[in-house]
């Protein structure tokens, strides 16, 4: 007979055995709902309702359908190949020339005695910008001028005797080559003398100066810089390949890089050599630049117009593709992918002209690229 003690202890442990089944049982059911959760969710079933292939079955012919059915062709913008107008243009760079510059030296030592430059006005040819101490050139040349007088007096003489025969040819000879001596001396002395006034050599507008009056300078010393800015030059470069398309007279555009304004200038010198170095060919044209638009040793841009056609083939730029033998395009035949290759010729930032490959009315996949595969079914959009 059980005591009642045990009994007790009986019917405290009958619950708690019940309790840990029960506790079992929902923890089970969690986890399997959860597995039902991420079937539904992350592994749909491509089969439909039936299995017997009902409405949405493997063999439906619904947009709904399975396999390679309409709804599984990646759908793609193309753009459909066309004849446009294209303009053959060259771009380079370039820089902007003086028409005339020259820097402004003296060729005699000594100080200057009067200054005539006003920095970064204009001056007039012939016009007097500084002259050096020229004292003791114009004392050569009074001294010469009274050599040359006596000279000429005794060669005077030396005729007269000669005409009487008193003395011989030669010593006449002496007497006139003494005078033309000195005559030829004094020419020097005057060109010395001019060389102490320096003048502008041309119109132009001077550039700055460190020299003032008292400044003794040296033979060869920088004073300052004359500069002819109307018009100013375009020295540019095109490729060695349009060399033989380049003409006196042909029109560029320069843009200036500073403030991305447009001028036309023409074409006057071409250099009659392609430089080895960058197999290019030195071009320089000439602007008016009446209002003083274009500075000496600005960069610019360049195009030149080689030339016009009316019946060029152009993709978008995104279109071409380049790889290690070439270029190549994605095309759309019969609803599916097929890769094309071509050769490229001028390119801008939005097009580029396609010289070999494509004819017209072929459709270029422009977008999707990525995702498509040679023979893979696409739908195109325009």
């Amino acid at each position: 007979m059980q005591t009642k003690e045990q009994e007790e202890i009986e019917v405290m442990q009958e619950p708690a055995g019940k309790s840990h089944r029960v506790l079992w049982i929902v923890l089970a059911l969690a986890l399997l709902a959860g597995l039902v959760f991420v079937k539904i969710k992350y592994f749909p079933s491509t089969t439909g309702k039936g299995a017997g292939g009902g409405k949405g079955g493997p063999g439906a012919a619904g947009p709904g359908g399975g396999g390679r059915g309409g709804a599984q062709r990646l759908a793609v913008q193309v753009y459909v190949v066309k004849p446009t107008n294209l303009s053959d243009e060259v771009a380079a760079t370039g820089s902007v020339l003086a028409d005339e510059s020259v820097v402004i030296k003296s060729e005699l030592s000594g100080k200057i005695t009067s200054l005539h430059i006003r920095e970064g006005q204009p001056v007039r040819k012939g016009q007097l910008l500084f002259s050096i101490n020229a004292d003791e050139a114009q004392a050569a040349i009074r001294k010469q001028e009274y050599n040359i007088k006596l000279f000429r007096d005794q060669e005077r003489r030396q005729r007269t005797l000669l005409d009487k025969e008193y003395i011989s040819a030669q010593e006449y000879e002496q007497a006139n080559n003494q005078l033309l001596t000195a005559q030829s001396d004094l020419q020097a002395l005057r060109a010395t003398l001019d060389k102490a006034y320096v003048k502008a050599p041309f119109d132009g507008v001077l550039g700055l100066t460190t020299a003032t009056v008292g400044t003794y300078v040296s033979p060869g010393a920088e004073i300052t810089t004359l500069s002819r800015i109307r018009p100013v030059k375009i020295d540019f470069a095109v490729p060695g390949r349009f060399a033989n398309n380049v003409r006196v007279g042909d029109l560029v555009s320069v843009t200036d890089e500073s403030t991305n304004k447009q001028y036309e200038a023409k074409v006057y010198a071409l250099d009659p050599q392609i430089d080895p170095v960058s197999r290019t060919q030195p071009v320089r044209a000439r602007y008016a630049n009446a209002k003083n638009e274009l500075r000496p040793g600005a960069f610019v841009r360049v195009n030149l117009k080689l030339g016009e056609s009316t019946d060029a083939l152009q993709v978008p730029t995104e279109s071409v593709i380049p790889e290690a033998s070439g270029y190549s395009v994605y095309t759309v035949q019969g609803g599916k992918m097929v890769p094309k290759k071509v050769k490229i010729g001028i390119r801008s930032d939005k097009v580029i002209q396609i010289t070999d490959g494509l004819a017209v009315g072929d459709s270029v996949i422009r977008t999707g690229i990525l995702q498509v595969k040679p023979g893979d079914a696409v739908r195109a959009t325009k």
